[in-house]
């Protein structure tokens, strides 16, 4: 038996955009829905947004998107939860430039106190992102 455990990014319209934005960062296949595919919503202006999205990459990522449902929730972007990626592998550099543009810095990617190379950012979506490349052993 497995389990996994992926991040679900939820926006107020612009969900499309972001998952091809990460797709770009990431690399990957992205396979989505929008409300009229799914048939849960004729109305124009809500039919094109984005029910599910999801990217998976070559790398193993996982993760899933969708615009808020008709009369939902707006969600409020970066307060609660933090999407991070770990690793030693040095791609992780190139990850973090490509999640940079556009971003707000909070902490820039550079060596930490425990010897890791460690950095925070908000991405161009609000989505807050803790990138930790492990020091060569």
């Amino acid at each position: 038996m497995t389990m996994r455990l992926n991040p679900y990014l939820n926006f107020r319209d612009e969900s499309r955009e972001a998952l091809e934005f990460y797709q770009s960062v990431f690399g990957g296949t992205i396979e989505a829905m929008t409300f009229g595919e799914a048939g849960m919503s004729d109305d124009p202006a809500v039919a094109d947004r984005m029910m599910h999205g999801h990217l998976v990459t070559d790398a193993g990522f996982d993760l899933m998107a969708s615009d808020t449902p008709p009369g939902g929730d707006q969600p409020s972007m970066g307060t609660a939860i933090n999407v991070t990626l770990n690793g030693d592998d040095p791609r992780i550099r190139d990850y973090w430039a490509g999640l940079s543009e556009g971003a707000e810095i909070v902490a820039p990617l550079e060596r930490a106190p425990w010897g890791d190379e460690f950095g925070l950012l908000n991405d161009r979506f609000g989505v807050a992102w803790l990138i930790n490349l492990a020091a060569s052993q």
